[in-house]
């Protein structure tokens, strides 16, 4: 059995894109996003195939490509298409598979489906990112509860930002979740800086043992 796991975070914006390319390269695997909005100014495959130094034969092509950068279901709209969550399945690798959804877990896919729905559906592990900065709390806790609402299992929570030692273990303690680890901002970004920080910050066994 391969391994499988779904990145998503708390909210747009924080760094998940990032996260997933390191972890895709930590794990030496594949990379999928399913579903792209917005490709006029390049896309997050894009970004993972400069920063995960994976062959590119693993960086999985999209299923859905749409030219705005909004929200799935409604790029879709302007797109003249409508997402068919369904048809949304995992692809077969022989090396372990990231997945990266897109904003946080009620994002909608098409106007009856959530990407939430989707991960149910699929019953792969998630990592949650969330962001190390004001607010957080309250995002990554809401985000636990509608995984497990929907019993989803949660690997545990990657933190990105500065270091936040009080804002980190409260969510641990309160989640009932493990801190997998953080992955600070990096200037400049680059694929050997990730890769460096990933490994700092990140064991491999903590991402493998899904399949145990």
């Amino acid at each position: 059995m391969t391994v499988q796991i779904v990145v998503t975070g708390t909210d747009t914006g924080i760094g998940k894109t990032v996260f997933a390319a390191g972890l895709a390269g930590l794990l030496d695997g594949f990379y999928w996003k399913p579903v792209q909005a917005g490709i006029r100014e390049g896309t997050d495959s894009e970004t993972v195939s400069k920063l995960a130094g994976l062959p590119s034969d693993r960086i999985l092509p999209e299923s859905w490509r749409l030219n705005e950068p909004l929200s799935p279901h409604r790029a879709a709209e302007l797109d003249g298409v409508e997402i068919d969550a369904q048809a949304l399945v995992l692809p077969s690798t022989d090396r372990p598979l990231v997945v990266e959804g897109a904003g946080g877990l009620m994002v909608p896919v098409n106007r009856r489906t959530l990407y939430i729905d989707i991960f149910a559906r699929w019953r792969t592990p998630v990592v949650l990112c969330a962001r190390t900065g004001l607010g957080t709390i309250n995002h990554t806790l809401l985000s636990i509860e509608a995984l497990r609402a929907r019993s989803i299992k949660l690997l545990g929570v990657a933190f990105i930002g500065d270091e936040m030692a009080d804002t980190q273990r409260t969510i641990a303690e309160m989640g009932k979740v493990r801190m997998l680890g953080r992955l600070p901002r990096l200037d400049p970004l680059t694929s050997e800086a990730l890769c460096a920080a990933m490994k700092a910050s990140f064991e491999v066994a903590d991402f493998m043992e899904v399949l145990s």
